[in-house]
């Protein structure tokens, strides 16, 4: 059964890497790569994943790929 999450991306951040949940348990990710050649979104998918406890493998990037604002499916 597979989960969809929905996240907000801080990519070039200072404070990264951490994870925020915010009053309503949405999800802000922030993270010291810049949103270059797709590093911001590897770096994402490794923090999700550990913050998780789920291998990176499980993560896939449905929506999102050049925004702020990204889907996760859970495997």
């Amino acid at each position: 059964m597979a989960e969809l999450i929905s996240v907000r991306v801080k990519p070039g951040s200072r404070k990264g890497p951490l994870v925020e949940a915010g009053e309503d348990g949405a999800l802000t990710l922030y993270v010291q790569e810049r949103a270059v050649d797709g590093k911001a979104n590897e770096a994402v998918t490794k923090l999700l994943a550990e913050h998780l406890g789920v291998p990176r493998s499980r993560i896939e990037l449905v929506s999102g790929a050049t925004s702020r604002h990204k889907r996760f499916r859970i495997c």
